[in-house]
């Protein structure tokens, strides 16, 4: 419980004192998980020219009051709920779609703000150890290792699109066209393990900074 409370204790630390950098990794990761994939596939393959919420979200109150509807049902349902899409149209149907839903917007607000907690744990580290006199070498490599998570993660993080013939895949998989159906199954499994595979290891990250972050000051 101890450990607990120390590396909580430099969480709080390091974003307190670099609360700028924190909001400004955050938003900007959040940002590029929501509109890079779209962006990519506009270039890549065809200018979305639709967006919207979707209408039924006005009906969701109602829905969650329902009586009639069982609580398992209604637990299901919410993680693939679609909150906004992307569609670019095609000649007889979209020529790809990218949607938002309840477990993806989920994914990456958790994602921006353990992205923003570790940058701003890793300047706080780094300005700390200027002030020991201590070389910069262990802030570099910090920051190299968190730079590289960040590419991993907005590279390979899975999306709910269509036009792939698969519900869930890395954005750049649906960039190229004409790939077969294995090479289509083999990126939306490897995406889903690479996402989860980054994001253990950036929690990790934010653990082991806020651990040394947050010992006891003397």
């Amino acid at each position: 419980m101890g450990a607990v409370v120390r590396v909580l204790r430099g969480i709080g630390r390091g974003v307190r004192a670099r609360l700028k950098v924190f909001a400004a990794v955050a938003l900007g990761v959040f940002l590029l998980d929501v509109f890079l994939p779209p962006l990519v596939l506009s270039v890549v393959r065809k200018p979305w020219d639709y967006f919207t919420f979707n209408p039924w979200l006005k009906r969701l109150p109602e829905y969650l009051a329902s009586a009639t509807v069982p609580l398992e049902k209604k637990l299901e349902f919410l993680p693939n709920l679609a909150l906004f899409w992307f569609t670019a149209d095609g000649p007889f149907v979209p020529e790809w779609g990218f949607a938002v839903t309840v477990s993806d917007l989920s994914r990456f607000i958790f994602m921006s703000l353990l992205f923003g907690a570790y940058f701003a744990l890793w300047f706080y580290r780094r300005q700390s150890l200027a002030q020991m006199g201590w070389g910069a070498r262990t802030g570099r490599q910090g920051g190299v290792l968190g730079a590289l998570m960040s590419t991993l993660g907005l590279s390979t993080g899975p999306c709910t699109v269509t036009g792939c013939g698969a519900p869930v895949m890395p954005v750049l998989g649906l960039a190229f066209a004409g790939l077969s159906s294995g090479t289509i199954t083999l990126l939306s499994e490897g995406s889903k393990v690479a996402t989860w595979i980054l994001l253990t290891a950036m929690t990790l990250g934010v653990a082991y900074l806020g651990w040394v972050v947050g010992q006891p000051r003397r």
